[in-house]
């Protein structure tokens, strides 16, 4: 399996840390188109996904592969 830098990712760690930031809140405007990021989601099972989901609020549907 790929390991994707979005795992990782520092701007997604700040976002994190402070989501109301204008990092925080450029990184989940972000995340709706990024190439990188629907990999990535894709990638992760389910559940993840709806914790992710969750913590983001994050409503953008992918299928998966």
């Amino acid at each position: 399996m790929k390991e994707h830098k979005c795992a990782n990712c520092p701007i997604r760690k700040k976002a994190e840390e402070k989501s109301s930031s204008l990092i925080g809140r450029f990184w989940r405007w972000h995340i709706d188109f990024c190439p990188g990021w629907k990999a990535y989601f894709t990638s992760l099972p389910v559940s993840e996904q709806e914790n992710i989901r969750n913590k983001y609020h994050f409503t953008k549907v992918y299928k998966n592969k």
